[in-house]
């Protein structure tokens, strides 16, 4: 049986922004044929929206959006000139993403480039003209230049995953130049916007692998004195101890390079068992279905409880095959990688993280929670689908304090339950235990509510 202890008077820091996403709800303000998410968005408060890869999408605008080269196209004009800049379509999309209850989370740059020929991934002619272009897009939005806006745009991001592919690659999809070249173009744009916006949060530059450090490092080294933010980077796997494994070695080399005011962002990850044949279907329908959505859980909780500032889930655009959150087809209906979201979100709003100590189980991932009222969610996930078909948990609840009691809710989620409420108790002592059987790939969340 896995042991959990959770005391609700041991506070160990704040709940972190674990359950944002890789860009926005769909919705048109037209309501011809309108078919959204937007209120699903809303009900599991995610945090923020990382507006990467927005350009696929038809809905938000397709390749008229976001991009620094869909924005400004010709890279010949005036960057001084409001006419030489193309907003509509992402003010639109920024919009809806505001109504949604989350924060744009931009990303300067380009989408990945699969095809054979490449448009928009190439280095830039001038890196300090295209410094001076992302200010004109910050400054479009956030101090409503060019009959701008003024959103509360904290976090803005220079490139995503320039290291993908080595200098010598024939097939380069985020970066077609050196190493070399996107240090210098990082290191000016870094330099220029924090000179120029001291109180935006600058970073980057999503790398697509930690893996032995050596790139990260030679970033760090080439930046000098200047100091990012934020440093952005992925992981994608099967296990949530190769995703841990690399939140603390990110971590590890930030620190060690005296960055210990950085903060770090997984901003892309999700389940993948491998990229190539039966590997890549196996994960593709994982994602989509209730293994997917108990390793979604078990990350977050994880990761709430490790040196991580920001957690992005990759992919909520639909259609999308990485997104296991919402329907391909219609955007509406929400899939079982969707509830996660929802259930981390009654964590997070709690605002304080309390003890939660675990034994006798490496599967069983927790976390809880404390404020108003008290919150509790516990995942059992395995990537071995041969793992026990369930695994008793006994939930001892600590330091409960409550005048009249307190009614405690059950909500489990898995193959056959969406969150659903299944179970309530009502509790008068102040240290009171609970006992569930949890099916493999299931998570609970246990709701405190004071009576």
């Amino acid at each position: 049986m896995a042991n959990i202890v959770v005391d609700f008077s041991k506070s160990v820091g704040k709940m972190k922004p674990m359950h944002a996403t890789n860009n926005g709800p769909k919705y048109k303000f037209a309501a011809d044929q309108r078919v959204s998410n937007l209120e699903a968005f809303r009900r599991a408060g995610i945090p923020y929206a990382r507006n990467h890869d927005a350009a696929f999408c038809p809905t938000y605008g397709g390749e008229h959006t976001v991009d620094v080269n869909f924005i400004f196209r010709d890279f010949d004009a005036d960057p001084y000139d409001p006419a030489s800049y193309d907003f509509v379509l992402t003010d639109e999309y920024l919009q809806v993403i505001e109504l949604s209850g989350a924060k744009v989370f931009y990303r300067l740059g380009s989408k990945i480039e699969h095809w054979k020929k490449k448009y928009n991934t190439l280095p830039p002619k001038d890196f300090k003209k295209w410094a001076i272009i992302c200010e004109h897009i910050i400054k479009h939005y956030c101090y409503g230049w060019a009959d701008g806006f003024y959103m509360d745009i904290e976090y803005w991001e220079i490139w995503n995953e320039p290291d993908l592919d080595a200098d010598d690659s024939p097939n380069k999809r985020c970066w077609g130049g050196t190493a070399k070249q996107f240090y210098e173009l990082f290191r000016i744009a870094l330099e220029h916007l924090k000179t120029t916006f001291p109180k935006l949060k600058i970073g980057g530059p999503a790398m697509a692998h930690i893996g032995d450090g050596k790139w990260m490092q030679g970033l760090i080294d080439s930046l000098g004195d200047i100091k990012p933010d934020f440093m952005s980077w992925h992981v994608y796997g099967s296990t949530v101890e190769k995703i841990r494994r690399n939140i603390r070695l990110a971590r590890e080399i930030l620190d060690r390079n005296g960055l210990t005011e950085c903060e770090s962002h997984l901003n892309e990850w999700n389940y993948v068992r491998g990229w190539e044949g039966d590997d890549w279907i196996y994960s593709l329908h994982q994602m989509k279905n209730h293994k997917g959505a108990a390793f979604i859980a078990a990350t977050m909780l994880m990761s709430q409880t490790e040196p991580l500032d920001m957690l992005m889930y990759y992919d909520a655009r639909s259609p999308g095959g990485m997104n296991g959150m919402f329907d391909s087809d219609i955007v509406s209906i929400i899939l079982k990688g969707y509830y996660p979201f929802y259930m981390f979100n009654q964590l997070y709003r709690e605002k304080t993280q309390v003890e939660a100590e675990i034994t006798d189980a490496d599967d069983v991932w927790v976390c809880a929670a404390n404020g108003d009222e008290g919150a509790v969610m516990v995942t059992y996930y395995n990537d071995d689908d041969n793992a026990p078909a369930t695994k008793d948990v006994k939930v001892t609840f600590k330091n409960v304090e409550s005048e009249r009691g307190v009614r405690l809710e059950y909500y489990i989620h898995g193959k056959d339950n969406d969150c659903e409420l299944i179970r309530e108790e009502i509790f008068t002592a102040n240290e009171f235990s609970a006992y569930v059987k949890m099916p493999l790939y299931s998570s609970y969340l246990f709701k405190v509510v004071k009576l």
